[in-house]
């Protein structure tokens, strides 16, 4: 079967919030652009958030550029955001194709070429925004290899009824934890296993404040000035009203990490084996980067020298939205803007006008 073949100014991989951001900027330039995601529809990482998921903001502040989110009660629900993320894809007209899943990045004359499963694509530049949640995080623990029980990260975690009466260990002090946490233990045993003791946020705490907080603690960086005095962080924990629930009903407290596996369960330093049928990851991602392999840029902690969002060692190579190396809060709603908001202008001004029409 002959492969089809595209020509674009630019491909953006990833059509989640940092994609979606960019290519809302990428709009006011005169360059042709695609973006390529793997989802089978709009939502990005969402799509794959347990069911009672929910943001730790108000709408109003988890917007992307443009276009607020619309309101609702409490804080949004996953579902809440999916749908959001769908009608901003269609609001703006943005050029997202789904589903193509991009199997590799390699160089090509003056750009790059984008294998995918739906035919490659040609390009003068990558703005790659795929994120992290394709690739969760679970630390290598002693013993691991034999534990007959169930082993899953929060990123698969679905719902807590097929835990009804499990021995559970939820493993992890972020909020993710925190809230898996408080559904589980209504329906299993549950024990909460964290490096050290969660920071709960006061209750009339939310994750506009943890912006803020962050942001004076960025700031402070950036001057030279210290930061450890300075309160807040974005693994804090917020008090969203399963976790208030949960602090009512006393389950709301951590122990330290145990010491090792064995075959039926976990061994804890006093050396008591206690039996588990599951243990579920709340340790966090590292980014989804395998398809830029080829182009010798990923180090070995999995990430890739830039300046601002721009590859340092590879001209053209941008990257979008995986924490604070590619820009302060960028893994965020409403941090990605600015750094998204510059990337595209970067993009602009390294390529000058259009080669390719869009496709």
């Amino acid at each position: 079967m002959e492969v089809q073949e595209h020509h674009v100014d630019t491909v953006v991989i990833g059509g989640g919030q940092a994609g979606l951001a960019t290519a809302y900027f990428l709009r006011r330039h005169d360059l042709s652009a695609v973006v390529l995601d793997a989802e089978p529809a709009a939502g990005g990482a969402w799509r794959h958030g347990w069911n009672s998921l929910r943001l730790f903001s108000p709408a109003q502040w988890s917007s992307l550029p443009g276009w607020p989110m619309p309101a609702t009660e409490g804080y949004p629900t996953r579902d809440h955001v999916i749908a959001y993320l769908n009608d901003y894809e269609q609001r703006y007209g943005i050029p997202v194709r789904h589903p193509v899943r991009v199997a590799a990045v390699y160089p090509s004359g003056s750009g790059f070429m984008v294998k995918t499963n739906r035919g490659d694509w040609h390009t003068r530049s990558v703005i790659s925004a795929t994120g992290t949640w394709s690739n969760p995080f679970i630390p290598s623990y002693p013993g691991d290899y034999q534990f007959c029980g169930e082993q899953l990260h929060s990123a698969h975690y679905e719902y807590p009824e097929r835990f009804t009466g499990k021995r559970v260990l939820v493993v992890g002090g972020g909020n993710s934890g925190a809230q898996i946490l408080a559904e589980l233990s209504l329906l299993a045993r549950t024990t909460w296993v964290t490096p050290s003791a969660p920071i709960f946020l006061p209750d009339d705490v939310d994750g506009r404040v943890l912006f803020e907080r962050a942001t004076s603690k960025w700031q402070a960086a950036k001057q030279g000035k210290p930061t450890k005095d300075l309160p807040g962080g974005f693994g804090d924990v917020v008090m969203v009203p399963p976790v208030k629930e949960a602090r009512q009903r006393g389950v709301l407290h951590s122990v330290r990490p145990f010491d090792r596996f064995s075959a039926s369960g976990v061994v804890w330093d006093d050396g008591t084996d206690e039996p588990i049928d599951a243990v579920i990851w709340c340790t966090g991602f590292r980014p989804a980067l395998e398809h830029l392999r080829p182009l010798g840029v990923v180090l070995g902690d999995g990430k890739i020298n830039v300046q601002g969002t721009q590859s340092v060692d590879v001209p053209g190579l941008w990257l979008v939205g995986y924490g604070d190396w590619t820009g302060f809060a960028s893994a965020t709603i409403i941090g990605v803007m600015r750094s998204a908001k510059a990337t595209a202008l970067e993009v602009s001004s390294t390529l000058g006008k259009s080669v390719f029409a869009n496709q």
